[in-house]
């Protein structure tokens, strides 16, 4: 992953996201065919997203999972980085850490980053739909059409995210 930048998701999560009001665009009004289809492709970095941030919550279910405590499971997989907690990364390894033959290793605790993609507030326009989603993505128009309410809830979830991370940056938690 490119070290020129804390990455799009971390300049992402520091600005001010009550700003971003996702309207039915005619890409989303009549909602988006997506289907993961199990490539891990999206578990491996690909220069623009590259971290996994975490909030305390997503730290508290990872180390309920991996039966640890909160501070085990931080202290072991997590770095701190302008008061925002990732997942650690081999600087020789674009896959996380978690990503084991193509499958997520820690599914069922996975973190809101992972749960919310592809519907994450700055790939929702068209243009970054085409080059951050769609370029890389398999899942993209296949399986059934996600309706443009289950897509808001997903945003607003990774919306919730990323603001409980900047409290959590601030001490405000």
């Amino acid at each position: 992953m490119a070290k020129n930048s804390v990455n799009k998701k971390a300049k992402a999560t520091k600005k001010d996201l009550s700003e971003t009001k996702i309207t039915k665009k005619a890409f989303l009004a009549e909602g988006v065919k997506f289907e993961c289809q199990g490539s891990g492709k999206c578990c491996t970095s690909h220069g623009e997203f590259g971290f996994v941030f975490l909030t305390l919550e997503d730290r508290r279910r990872f180390a309920k999972h991996l039966k640890l405590t909160t501070g085990e499971f931080t202290k072991k997989y997590c770095t701190n980085r302008s008061g925002l907690w990732h997942l650690n990364e081999d600087p020789k390894n674009p896959d996380c850490m978690f990503l084991k033959n193509k499958k997520c290793s820690v599914y069922l605790a996975r973190p809101t980053q992972c749960r919310t993609w592809p519907f994450w507030p700055e790939v929702m326009n068209p243009k970054a739909w085409k080059k951050e989603v769609v370029s890389f993505c398999p899942g993209v128009n296949k399986g059934a059409t996600i309706p443009f309410d289950t897509i808001q809830a997903q945003l607003n979830e990774q919306k919730k995210s990323e603001q409980d991370m900047l409290k959590e940056a601030q001490g405000l938690d």
